[in-house]
């Protein structure tokens, strides 16, 4: 590998991992801290919650704020932290990917795996990654600098990314975000769309959101055209399947998919906080009146 520009490590990594990750992550932790980098470890935790809180950290962090992540794969915690806005998390394997991250993306987010990669070679991954500046020559250009029309889109890409899906007065268009039709601003307020609920969303894309309800909520019975997966992350709610006539309790880190068209009642009994994945246009359909819903919920749970 080309030797690379050294550029001034930041002067804090946060580091998190799941369990499948962890040995490689404590391995990591020690040779940063070999090198005097202050690192702040989050220690162990599911791939979606680690990687949401060190992502979230790192969203909220000044430049000189890096993370790093380790699941089986990598892969996880990388999708995962990207899920903030300001973070590009990327899953290197080799030095090599490691410095394409950092010239080209930017990487603030380094993500290993546990699983595929010796602890020897993600040092140097690790070493890579701190050394190389934005924009510096590596292996995507045979270690050459940039063209001038490369350095020019290098130039802009991180300003122009952050503009997708904005609109000029810099809240987000209402026709490039699925669920932002369903509040309109971050507090934990009622909706009209949902009746009985009150909710915000933490993070959000066109198929995606990371949503939290106030304990109490409830979502009268309704479907969508489409299936949807979540996976709940904080707090307690339980889930009626009217459809199949089925009842999910669910707690942090249970997984359910509701398939397109099944109908499903919602009540929530602590703040609950859950990622939610869908394929296509968000939509929804009520089946029942709140007054009917809350009845319904309090003749089951007698």
């Amino acid at each position: 590998m080309a030797e690379t520009a050294a550029a001034s490590p930041p002067l804090q990594i946060i580091a998190g991992a799941d369990p499948f990750g962890t040995p490689l992550k404590d391995a990591l932790v020690a040779h940063l801290r070999s090198l005097n980098i202050e690192v702040e470890d989050l220690g162990t935790g599911p791939y979606y919650s680690i990687a949401a809180e060190v992502g979230q950290r790192v969203s909220s962090a000044a430049d000189t704020t890096r993370g790093l992540l380790a699941c089986g794969t990598g892969c996880g915690v990388s999708m995962f932290a990207n899920k903030f806005p300001g973070v590009f998390a990327a899953t290197c394997l080799t030095t090599g990917d490691a410095v394409n991250a950092r010239s080209i993306s930017n990487c603030n987010v380094l993500s290993v795996s546990g699983k595929c990669t010796p602890a020897e070679s993600a040092v140097e991954i690790v070493d890579a990654w701190l050394k190389t500046p934005y924009k510096s020559p590596c292996p995507a250009n045979d270690n050459q600098p940039w063209s001038e029309e490369i350095q020019n889109f290098l130039d802009t890409s991180l300003t122009e990314m952050s503009k997708v899906g904005v609109e000029s007065g810099g809240q987000l268009a209402a026709d490039t975000c699925a669920v932002c039709c369903l509040v309109k601003n971050r507090e934990l307020n009622p909706m009209d769309i949902m009746p009985g609920g009150s909710m915000k969303i933490l993070r959000e894309s066109l198929t995606s959101a990371i949503v939290r309800f106030k304990a109490g909520s409830v979502e009268p019975a309704h479907h969508h055209t489409f299936g949807h997966d979540l996976v709940v992350m904080e707090g307690k709610k339980k889930v009626w399947n009217l459809t199949k006539n089925e009842e999910y309790d669910l707690g942090v880190g249970d997984y359910l998919f509701t398939p397109a068209r099944d109908v499903h009642r919602v009540r929530y009994f602590e703040d609950t906080e859950f990622f939610i994945k869908w394929d296509g246009h968000w939509d929804m359909f009520f089946d029942e009146d709140l007054e009917t819903a809350k009845k319904a919920i309090e003749k089951a749970l007698a």
